[in-house]
């Protein structure tokens, strides 16, 4: 199972935990291969170039299947012909979050703050071209409001300084900031996600003020194109399985992952979908790889 990221993030502990009850369940030894680099792009080239007999897959994101093609020129694999989809597994949303100094307290009341002073509000999200970022600039995109964007290479310095006050503003991964949120040291304004967030019910989702606002950074395993049905009916199977056991979904909710376990068809028309609505905010945006 190939994946896009460096070991310990939260799409590190997905795969391995799926890999390890997989090879409970087959006999098998499920190996995790970290392929980090190049946004992603170098782990996806390996799977859409590997031979199609199941036992190479990708555990990707969204950011290679959706946005990539449109933030680079030219990629060396396309997310709708290279691959067999075989499960979204779940979906982690982003949470807007302010310091305690700036004077509002919902989403409602920030839209209204930014559009009286254009142009005066900074946030801080963890890069350009990530899903935090673009949520941010979907968000500018449905309101007309006018924030400035200060990306930072990571989540974890942009948390400090946002914590600190050099930034009033951050778009970021729920888990990332949800314990500086239940202390006080952050204030919620909404998240992204289509429903409120286990890590987070009391905070509102975007679509409770803006219907129809959806924006999450989301997980799915596939396969080379070119799998046989059966081999992605199995896979899939097997996958969803997993994902209604009890200590997974434990893991899964500790890390503020909401499992999804769609079906192949319905991943399939998810990336489309996707992939139409992130070209057109990165066009927008002006969006660059850093």
């Amino acid at each position: 199972m190939v994946l896009p990221f460096p070991p310990g993030g939260a799409t590190d502990v997905m795969a391995r935990k799926l890999g390890q009850k997989m090879s409970e369940r087959w006999g098998q030894q499920v190996v995790i291969d970290n392929r980090a680099g190049a946004g992603g792009n170098i782990a996806a080239e390996i799977v859409a170039k590997a031979v199609p007999d199941g036992y190479t897959l990708l555990f990707a994101a969204s950011a290679q299947l959706a946005v990539n093609p449109a933030l680079y020129a030219k990629l060396p694999f396309d997310p709708v012909k290279s691959f067999a989809p075989i499960s979204l597994v779940g979906a982690v949303p982003n949470i807007l979050v302010a310091h305690p100094s700036l004077p509002v307290r919902s989403l409602k009341e920030f839209i209204a703050f930014a559009r009286a002073r254009p142009g005066q509000l900074n946030y801080a999200t963890a890069g350009s071209g990530s899903t935090a970022h673009l949520s941010a600039e979907l968000l500018k995109i449905e309101t007309g409001i006018d924030i400035v964007h200060v990306p930072y290479r990571g989540a974890a310095p942009a948390v400090t300084d946002v914590l600190g006050g050099q930034v009033p503003l951050m778009v970021v991964s729920t888990p990332s900031v949800i314990g500086h949120v239940k202390v006080g040291k952050l204030r919620a304004l909404g998240v992204t996600g289509a429903r409120r967030s286990h890590a987070a019910p009391d905070v509102p989702t975007f679509a409770e003020t803006l219907p129809g606002f959806e924006s999450s950074a989301w997980y799915g395993m596939l396969a080379p194109n070119g799998a046989s049905p059966d081999i992605v009916a199995r896979l899939h199977e097997e996958t969803v399985n997993i994902l209604r056991m009890a200590d997974v979904k434990e893991l899964f909710a500790a890390q503020g992952i909401e499992i999804i376990g769609s079906t192949p068809s319905e991943f399939a028309s998810y990336i489309e979908s996707e992939l139409a609505k992130w070209a057109i905010v990165v066009r927008k945006s002006n969006a660059k790889v850093d």
